[in-house]
């Protein structure tokens, strides 16, 4: 009997040596740990009170503790960076899709400030200003050598406020003025239009926080102008940028997720508890099955390669065009004191599949170019993509899939039935759906 309790005492003085140790190994690690951190802040520290006591003329102190925490993010992957309060503020403006201003699309040509278009329903398509306008003046002040968005900030403003232009019309040297009172603009971020009878198109420039219901709208739209639904769809996603998340998600559930409430449609994995969540589709009304492409090009990355990779995944869409740009990484905002913000990498997305789009992107089903080779001696037909940038977040190892191509770039969606004939990529993308359509109908292809 005493055997058998020396055998129990000795294995519990084992595992309290044990943990003992652990604790006493894992106390000093943790001090080696604050300890180091200590020692790199005490060199920023010294190394910033150096400069101000021995530079050899007297630095802004603010502008160094900037620069500091510039190249610090700028050590960790292109898409971290500290955003002063007036870039901050234009993110959340082109996030919201809403701001105070005039509703004029700016362009430059020949070094001159044009209107590409004013937007429907504002002060300036109301008071009767026109495309290819000159804008001479603004408030006065005039706009030779002067860039768009140092234009931009001129013309925004406060709803209610006035702002007066002047403008040239037609080579016309008469300066023609008009005052306009400001207003809350509201840019849609989709363009929607029938390519043919029963077969509709919805362009999505970038995903804001209307665009889902937008979206949404839109599909009503087009189902309506197809007498009650559409054959197909196309969904250009080409030179979408990205934006928010749950927009995104918002255009993927309107199409998959109808019969199980876990479908997936995108994951995102990080190093704190916070930054894995999965977003599934909500169970609901959904389109009709009818044929789906999606339209993407090296100038589609983040949001736009989510709902491409959701889509595919699913097989609800085929993709079509050249591999997308590779952003498969989370930004998340935190801000900070003075109006600033802090934008920090905080995880990598990954479709329902569980592919890393991280400098890989979304490799379409059918790659199809814009109908012309590319002059790789030109550097503007060089796309640059996430793979391609300096100290870019690396893939997720454990995803092999994914690759590099080249691409030229495609004439944008929209305008006239005429564009068919100069882009490539959408007039393919229409005959793919008449094609599903037709072998559908013949009987080849159940409905599902």
């Amino acid at each position: 009997m005493r055997t058998k309790y020396s055998w129990i005492l000795a294995i519990a003085t084992v595992i309290a040596i044990v943990l003992t140790l652990a604790l006493i190994i894992g106390y000093r690690w943790h001090a080696l740990r604050r300890q180091a951190d200590s020692t790199y802040l005490s060199l920023l520290s010294e190394s910033y009170a150096a400069v101000k006591k021995h530079y050899v003329e007297k630095p802004d102190g603010q502008k160094l503790v900037k620069s500091m925490v510039d190249g610090m993010l700028a050590s960790l992957d292109p898409h971290s960076a500290y955003l002063p309060p007036e870039p901050y503020k234009e993110m959340e403006v082109q996030i919201s899709g809403a701001f105070g201003g005039v509703g004029i699309e700016l362009g430059m040509k020949d070094g001159r400030l044009i209107v590409i278009a004013p937007i429907d329903d504002t002060p300036a398509f109301r008071a009767g200003i026109h495309p290819n306008d000159n804008i001479w003046k603004i408030d006065g002040i005039t706009t030779r050598g002067m860039t768009i968005p140092a234009a931009v900030k001129l013309m925004r403003g406060e709803r209610g406020t006035p702002v007066t232009l002047g403008i040239l019309r037609n080579g016309n040297p008469q300066l023609l003025t008009f005052n306009l009172v400001r207003d809350i603009i509201k840019v849609k971020s989709i363009k929607t239009r029938m390519l043919a009878s029963g077969y509709g198109l919805i362009r999505i420039a970038q995903f804001q926080e209307r665009t889902g219901s937008e979206f949404r709208q839109g599909l009503k739209e087009l189902n309506a102008a197809a007498g009650g639904t559409l054959k197909g769809l196309v969904i250009d996603l080409r030179y979408n940028p990205g934006g928010l998340l749950g927009p995104a998600v918002e255009v993927a559930n309107c199409f998959i997720g109808d019969d199980i409430n876990d479908t997936l449609i995108v994951s995102t994995k990080g190093r704190t508890p916070e930054s894995n969540l999965a977003y599934h589709a909500s169970l609901g009304t959904k389109e009709p099955h009818y044929p789906i492409v999606v339209l993407v090009n090296g100038g589609s990355a983040s949001a736009s390669e989510i709902v491409a990779g959701a889509l595919q995944d699913h097989r609800r869409a085929v993709v079509m065009g050249r591999q997308s740009f590779g952003k498969g990484s989370v930004q998340t905002i935190y801000p900070l004191p003075g109006n600033a913000a802090l934008k920090l990498t905080t995880a990598r997305y990954y479709t329902p599949s569980g592919r890393s789009i991280q400098a890989r992107g979304i490799v379409p089903d059918v790659e199809v170019g814009n109908g012309r080779p590319v002059d790789t001696s030109d550097p503007k037909e060089i796309k640059i993509r996430e793979a391609d940038l300096g100290n870019r977040l690396a893939p997720d190892e454990k995803d092999k899939a994914g690759g590099a191509t080249t691409e030229p770039p495609s004439a944008a969606a929209g305008g006239t039935e005429s564009d068919l004939d100069r882009d490539n990529q959408l007039k393919r993308a229409l005959d793919l759906l008449k094609s599903l359509v037709l072998v559908r109908e013949q009987g080849l292809m159940p409905p599902k």
